[in-house]
């Protein structure tokens, strides 16, 4: 998968400037951004980028007197969990303990003394592939399918399909944290499928640590992917930024049947209204909205 390198420069620069540069550049394909001291540096699959709505977004910047100019050149490929391969993670707690990410490396307290808890292990070696679970959209989805798959939620008035049968399809499953961590709450199958060949690996890799790997299937491509699938699905996963969830939420929903669930995050708060209508177009109704600083989770039900 390539990726473009943006150079953004932002004068008089300012943070809050930055973040809501950020937040703009969303709408033109970019999905992460490092700051800089003079700005900031986005990241854009060279297939998705937008020039014309960046363009767009920087003139009607809303800060006045701000002057931004930026550069474009090829990403080098990298390793984009470099640091978590050379020095790994500490123990990520989500939802109180209920569940915990960690690598090989750290293993949590509740691991090593060898406690008998009822909290959820998720082992993740970070490759080529986003997502370990530090990130606030991770985090949300994590923490609503532990409250929709607790065990409470089996009985047959509830708002979320039985976990003894329910397939699970994740969109852009990345390192397949979504999919493990369905799995391991008791969801029959789950399928994901990523864009990018390193991920696709990287998420079969982390199923066959989890051993969950029996029950998982990872595929290469977008969205276009679905159509050779033949079943729906119970309960649909996407983390993926603003552009791409409008573009696939048709596609989605081709995959969902009546009382099926989408959890959607990987977006601004900001971008909520216009996800929220598209959905309701597609015939889906918000069940919940949170949100972590400023990226939000959309729950829908069919």
């Amino acid at each position: 998968m390539k990726y473009f390198e943006v150079e953004f420069t932002i004068s008089p620069f300012s943070s809050d400037a930055a973040d809501l540069l950020a937040s703009l550049a969303g709408e033109a394909g970019f999905e992460t951004f490092e700051e800089t001291p003079t700005g900031v540096k986005g990241y854009v699959q060279q297939s998705l980028f937008d020039e014309d709505t960046l363009k767009a977004c920087i003139e009607d910047f809303p800060f006045d007197s701000t002057n931004i100019l930026y550069k474009v050149r090829e990403a080098e490929d990298r390793d984009w969990n470099e640091q978590w391969e050379q020095e790994g993670f500490e123990p990520i707690i989500i939802a109180d303990g209920k569940l915990i990410i960690h690598d090989g490396r750290h293993l949590p307290d509740t691991i090593t003394s060898g406690s008998t808890t009822s909290t959820i292990s998720i082992e993740i070696d970070a490759k080529l592939a986003f997502g370990t679970g530090t990130h606030e959209t991770t985090r949300m989805i994590c923490t609503q399918l532990i409250s929709l798959l607790k065990p409470s939620s089996l009985s047959p008035e509830s708002q979320a399909p039985r976990t003894d049968s329910l397939r699970v399809l994740d969109c852009g499953t990345g390192t397949g944290i979504l999919s493990i961590c369905s799995l391991k709450l008791g969801a029959q199958q789950a399928v994901g499928y990523d864009i990018d060949e390193w991920s696709v690996d990287n998420a079969r890799h982390n199923a066959v640590i989890n051993r969950v790997d029996e029950r998982f299937t990872s595929l290469l491509g977008d969205a276009s992917i679905l159509s050779k699938i033949d079943s729906d699905f119970d309960l649909v996963l996407a983390n993926i930024n603003r552009n791409i969830l409008l573009a696939d939420m048709p596609s989605f929903v081709g995959k969902m049947h009546h009382g099926s669930l989408l959890i959607l995050s990987g977006f601004y708060t900001d971008d909520c209204d216009i996800l929220i209508k598209n959905a309701h177009k597609l015939g889906l109704s918000l069940m919940s909205q949170t949100s972590n600083q400023d990226w939000a989770c959309l729950v829908f039900k069919y």
